[in-house]
């Protein structure tokens, strides 16, 4: 990015800042003027695709105007902090930032990191390692504020926790939004230990968001977490909702419940609980566990990519499918070109599914692990293909992570049992063959080339 657009982003920034307090107000009467501020202030040839979609929104009252009411309904202090971290941080200044940084240093800047605190969990779900192995092995509190802190440096302010259960360190957690309130902190957890307390202390910092996980209806979710999770589930929902709590809900869909998962029953549940946005992952059969059954097959994908296409022109709620979606952000987001994963060892890897890995954090800086080999074999390889719906190197494309893993030296990082990269890609192998066809008459039907 030039200093053309990084002034581009400042300036739209400054707008949307002041447009943003001018809201507070009363938002539905002034919703249209802002975006006449925003006209006046802002020249013609600046974001028009994304100036159309506000446009048409709030003309059509359509379901992305009612989520932009839903989030009049958060607590205001909230409401603020997430526009101010998510919008202005992370994705203007902050996206101005990593691509300078970029272009200098000839590598890729993640626009978010992915943290594991660790791997330890309250529950023991059925096929999971966390059970077993989960309560060996953490991120210091220390090791967490210096990525954090090193991020920032790079234009990096969006943070995601994984694990096992990322709240079994709720008290480190807080205290790192405490630490770093320019930055918006989401996390991928089961629930069950969000409680009133705990929504206090997310109303004190402001800038922490969970992602609850959600596998279906009640019997296919408590069938693999335990009985009574779903119930858990919803009451934490229920108080966050009640907290004026901003929360969302995290989808693994598999050829057991594409179905349920990918309903309008679904979509008008999880929105009536007050989840903001849904967060779609595709089964990935990593590690010595997985079970290649679960992978769902052609068909069944192909009715989750139609499926939750139409339903986010129809429903109030951000819906995010990470492997159908790779069109939007140019192909995979691994590797630190959008994101990258930090795992409870400190291992840096280029993905959350993808367990091989050069550097740890303990022997490295951020910047230098963007520079190691695998890192910058991903950097030099992307897109791995130009069929955006065949985007990963594991999942469509395994001869790609073969050969990365290959010339790179880069060593297994799997927590329970290290997985050579022959044995992970001869698993994927029959899938990416299988959806090869359908991907391309679906890619060639969107009217893209490949």
């Amino acid at each position: 990015m030039g200093i053309t657009d990084k002034v581009k982003n400042a300036a739209l920034a400054a707008v949307i800042n002041q447009g943003l307090a001018y809201l507070e107000k009363d938002p539905e009467q002034n919703i249209p003027k802002l975006m006449a501020l925003v006209d006046k202030v802002v020249p013609a040839d600046w974001y028009t695709a994304q100036r159309k979609a506000f446009r048409t929104a709030i003309a059509e009252k359509n379901n992305w105007y009612q989520l932009m009411m839903r989030a009049y309904q958060l607590d205001p202090g909230v409401r603020r902090t997430f526009f101010q971290n998510f919008i202005i941080n992370a994705s203007l200044q902050g996206s101005a930032t990593q691509d300078e940084i970029s272009a200098k240093e000839n590598c890729n800047v993640p626009w978010a990191i992915l943290l594991d605190p660790t791997s330890a969990c309250n529950m023991h779900c059925t096929g999971c390692w966390a059970a077993e192995y989960g309560n060996r092995l953490n991120l210091s509190y220390e090791d967490l504020d210096s990525i954090v802190s090193q991020g920032k440096q790079l234009g990096t302010y969006m943070y995601i926790f994984t694990g096992g259960e990322p709240l079994v360190r709720k008290a480190d957690i807080l205290k790192l939004c405490e630490a770093h309130p320019d930055c918006e902190f989401l996390c991928f957890t089961n629930g069950t230990l969000i409680d009133e307390a705990f929504c206090r202390e997310m109303l004190r910092v402001k800038n922490f968001v969970p992602a609850i996980s959600l596998e279906g209806f009640e019997e296919a979710n408590d069938g693999r977490r335990g009985e009574g999770d779903y119930a858990k589930v919803m009451a934490a929902m229920k108080l966050l909702r009640e907290n004026r709590l901003p929360f969302g809900v995290s989808t693994c869909y598999t050829s057991a419940n594409c179905a349920d998962v990918s309903s309008e029953a679904y979509f008008d549940d999880i929105i009536e609980a007050g989840a903001f946005f849904v967060w779609f992952f595709h089964y990935m059969p990593v590690g010595s566990g997985a079970v290649p059954a679960l992978l769902p097959s052609p068909e069944q994908r192909t009715e989750m990519y139609r499926r939750i296409r139409a339903f986010r022109q129809s429903k109030p709620i951000f819906s995010i499918d990470f492997q159908n979606d790779a069109e939007y952000v140019g192909g995979c987001i691994a590797g630190g070109r959008r994101y990258l994963h930090i795992n409870a060892r400190g291992d840096v890897e280029p993905c959350v599914f993808i367990h091989y890995s050069n550097v740890n954090i303990h022997q490295s800086t951020l910047l230098d692990a963007l520079k190691s080999p695998l890192f910058m074999a991903y950097h030099d390889g992307q897109p791995f293909n130009q069929n955006m719906l065949r985007p990963c190197p594991m999942l469509e494309n395994p001869e790609r992570l073969r050969e990365m893993v290959r010339q790179t030296g880069a060593r297994s990082t799997d927590y329970e049992s290290p997985e050579d990269v022959e044995v992970l890609c001869d698993r994927t192998t029959p899938y990416a063959a299988a959806w090869q066809p359908t991907a391309d008459r679906l890619w060639a039907e969107s009217g893209k080339k490949a």
